[in-house]
This record gives structure tokens, C-alpha cells and sequence, in this order.
């Protein structure tokens, strides 16, 4: 079986300068993926044409679905990766022999954006993701445990649209900072600057001081939403809580390690 994991939003997403490219910092999550699996509906959220396209440019033929699908473990428009995942898993179930780097340009050929889970460790990239490409290689992460679930409707990726905060102030901070805490308030920087933005946004604030949560994150594209915990310090009553607040399909995962 073909698998790729997705993420779950991003800790920093947004303009690098006024005029800059928009890019990102996303948070990979085990917990979400998308799979070739033997029956089923076909479920693939692509055109023939963007496919053939895809497959076109890692040169190899589009492979046969007849008897198979794609099982997600997320909705479009969530914000954590099914398009791109999509695509990958299908590469991967096809037998496509390419670097990250061609995976990713492919991938922004195809859906005019792409998110960087084709490489191993993509949350230490500040990633462009109208792009595909790398602009700075950052350190990793202190271990952290994320809890979350999903506000509101699903809001599909616009690729053309870079309707997003400059966040040129966070990066640098970003790549200079050591504990959970000064990445978890930059994330919540992040997600604040474009909930500005946001009408009727969840009540953060009062979730993160009734858990304890050291941040929160969200998907910039999309509905989910995060809190960001030093491991093993969750709340029992974090799912209750989350529900309570209005918050469906409640998840928890710890970093991913490589």
C-alpha cells in the first residue's frame, strides 16, 4: 500500500517582504495521510488533465486506478495536505523513481501550489509554496505534542492568491530561536496576523490559558486548528474541552520523528 502522511497547518505561512513570495514553515502529522488501497471509490481530487500533466513530467505513464482508490484520512480544504499527499501516493503506488525536488516541481505544475511532503524532514524548510522550492534550510524543532481539530467549513487552496501578512519579522526570529516556547508564540504570531483577518475565529485565547497550551497554530488555507504542548503536558478533559468549544474530529499527535 501507498502511503503519505499530511501535516496540520502550518506553524508560520506568509508573505517573506511585502512584495516577497509566500512561504512557510508546516507541521507534519502522522495521524493524517492518504493511501492507494485496493476498492473503493477512486476519490482522487484532481482533473485528468493536471494527472497527466503530473505524471507527464516525472516521465512515466499514468498508472491504471481500475479496482483501486485513494483513501484520506482528511477533507479537502482542511489544510493538511490531502491534494498534495494525493498526488505523492500515486507517484509512489505508480513506482516513480524521482528526487524531492522533481516531485515538488511537478506537483506545482499540476495543482499550482504544493506543500513539501515529499521530503524527509519538511518542517525544517521555509518552503515556497507557489514555487516548490527551498528558500533556507532551518533548525529543528524541540519535541512537542499537538492537539487540535477543525473549525468552520474547509477552505480550498487559491494558488493564484498571495493574500497573506508579511511575516519577514517571524521568519528571522524563527531561525533564531531554541525552545518550544519562542517557536509556539512566533506559530501563534503567524496564526493571529491572518485571524485578523478571520470573522467570528475560535476562542483561542481562552482554550490555550483553560488547557495550558505554550501556542497554537492553524492551516493559513483551511479549517484546522492546533495548540501546541510541551510533551506529555496535556489535559486529560483536551478533547471535551475542544468539542465544547465547537471544534469537530478532535486529534492529538506528537512530532513526528525521523
Amino acid at each position: 500500500m501507498a502511503r503519505v502522511a499530511g501535516h496540520f497547518g502550518e506553524w508560520l505561512q506568509g508573505r517573506l517582504g511585502p512584495d516577497g513570495p509566500v512561504v512557510l514553515v508546516t507541521l507534519p502529522c502522522p495521524r493524517l495521510s492518504v493511501s492507494v488501497v485496493e476498492g473503493g471509490p477512486v476519490n482522487i481530487p484532481h482533473s485528468n488533465a493536471a494527472l497527466q500533466r503530473f505524471f507527464d513530467d516525472l516521465e512515466i505513464s499514468a498508472p491504471d486506478l481500475q479496482g483501486f482508490g485513494l483513501a484520506l484520512d482528511m477533507q479537502l480544504g482542511s489544510g493538511c495536505g490531502a491534494s498534495t499527499a494525493s498526488l505523492l501516493a500515486l507517484a509512489k503506488w505508480a513506482g516513480a523513481v524521482a528526487s524531492a525536488d522533481r516531485l515538488a516541481r511537478a506537483c506545482v505544475a499540476a495543482e499550482g501550489a504544493s506543500d513539501p511532503l515529499m521530503f524527509d524532514t519538511p518542517e525544517n524548510l521555509l518552503w515556497a509554496s507557489r514555487k516548490g522550492e527551498i528558500v533556507d534550510r532551518l533548525p529543528s524543532l524541540p519535541d512537542y505534542e499537538i492537539i487540535g481539530g477543525f473549525w468552520g467549513a474547509p477552505t480550498q487552496t487559491d494558488p493564484g492568491s498571495d493574500a497573506f501578512p508579511d511575516i519577514e519579522d517571524l521568519v528571522a526570529a524563527w531561525k533564531q530561536a531554541k525552545s518550544l516556547e519562542e517557536h509556539a508564540v512566533l506559530a501563534s504570531q503567524s496564526a493571529s496576523r491572518l485571524d485578523a483577518a478571520t470573522r467570528n475565529p475560535p476562542p483561542i485565547s481562552d482554550i490555550c490559558r483553560r488547557l495550558g497550551a505554550v501556542g497554537h497554530i492553524r492551516a493559513h488555507t483551511g479549517n484546522a486548528r492546533g495548540f501546541v504542548f510541551h510533551p506529555g503536558s496535556v489535559p486529560d478533559n483536551w478533547n471535551e474541552t475542544l468539542i465544547d468549544a465547537g471544534f469537530s474530529d478532535p486529534l492529538r499527535f506528537a512530532r513526528a520523528k525521523a
